[in-house]
């Protein structure tokens, strides 16, 4: 099952109690006190995880809870910490308090650790309350309360290239050819019916083993952006990526018009977010096996003059290893002026 969005309670632990003790010894019966403080409560921590995927483990167990820190004990005996709750998430998970609607933390980085709700202080032994006019005091404080509340997780994929296409153009059988992911393929519409996160890897590469992922959102169809078929909660899992690749049945199988397919899917993606047209993209012109492709490609080449075009066909592999090629290329460029724009800008 693959589930990118649900609702948690969260809560850290309490603080333990501060204990009210008194040092008693055979000789000196009226020590002083000698109360040890409450241990501090556990912390609930979310930590990028590379190796999860979704979020069906929080689906079907929304509460989650830190541990409370013990009591403090008497000869000084201070309270042990209590254990935190650590919750591994997959890389793009965007989490927002349902209380307040804002965003409170996102999770990016593999192994990145951000610490949502803080455990509570652990309560003051009657050793702190000592005093020149109060030597044997009675009084200890309680731990503090645990921070706590309810979260919307919404999983955003992170990948590097973002596909996208009609039902049926061949986009699983596209990120079979071309990554280590497997998606089911077969000649009836939504075959894919949640998003892919296949690896396309470079071993020959000159500058080393080099990998991009690649995100398959399941097929589009007009007025997805209005939550038809699948709907748009899916588009979500493009926004991150680098470069989209637009897939289109160059064939014009079922009397379909791959000119009419492309700017369809362009004005969803306009619908969903404006944002979405200014990232670049490819067309990716599959099945240029069959005849009629060839006259689909000219008249495309006429309507969409700025486009970049590149022609392949999943069924023959003519055409991947370029498209792998030109992936490798745009992506690096892409990612080398990501990391240099802060310093231009300052």
């Amino acid at each position: 099952m693959f589930v990118d969005e649900c609702t948690v309670k969260l809560q850290a632990g309490d603080g333990g109690r501060g204990c009210v003790s008194f040092r008693r010894e055979k000789y000196e019966p009226w020590g002083g006190p000698n109360g040890g403080d409450g241990g501090r409560g556990g912390d609930v921590i979310l930590m990028g995880d590379v190796n999860t995927n979704n979020l069906v483990d929080y689906k079907f167990q929304p509460h989650w809870r830190a541990e409370r820190g013990e009591h403090g004990l008497g000869s000084d005996q201070h309270g042990k910490d209590g254990e935190p709750c650590i919750m591994r998430l997959p890389l793009g998970t965007v989490i927002t308090d349902i209380g307040t609607g804002k965003t409170v933390a996102e999770i990016i980085a593999d192994g990145e650790q951000i610490v949502l709700c803080k455990g509570g202080n652990g309560g003051w032994g009657n050793t702190h309350f000592k005093s020149s006019t109060n030597r044997a005091p009675k009084r200890a404080n309680a731990g503090q309360a645990g921070e706590g509340g309810s979260y919307r997780m919404v999983l955003k994929s992170i990948a590097d290239v973002g596909l996208v296409g009609f039902p049926n153009a061949g986009k699983s059988s596209l990120t079979n050819a071309i990554t280590k992911a497997r998606p089911k393929t077969a000649a009836y519409p939504f075959t894919t019916l949640h998003p892919q996160i296949g690896v396309i890897e470079f071993p020959d590469d000159a500058k080393g083993r080099r990998r991009l992922l690649l995100a398959d959102v399941p097929g589009l169809i007009e007025g997805a952006s209005e939550n038809r078929g699948l709907g748009h909660r899916f588009l979500r899992h493009i926004e991150r990526c680098a470069v989209l690749l637009v897939l289109l049945d160059m064939a014009g199988t079922d009397g379909r018009d791959p000119r009419d397919d492309y700017r369809h899917l362009l004005h969803e993606l306009e619908l969903y977010d404006p944002a979405m047209l200014d990232k670049p993209r490819i067309a990716v012109a599959n099945k240029m096996d069959i005849p009629e492709a060839a006259g689909w490609l000219a008249k495309f080449k006429r309507s969409h003059k700025t486009a970049e075009v590149i022609e392949i066909s999943c069924l023959t592999g003519a055409g991947l290893d370029k498209l792998r090629k030109l992936l490798l290329k745009r992506v690096t460029a892409l990612r080398g002026r990501e990391k240099i724009s802060p310093q231009l800008a300052r």
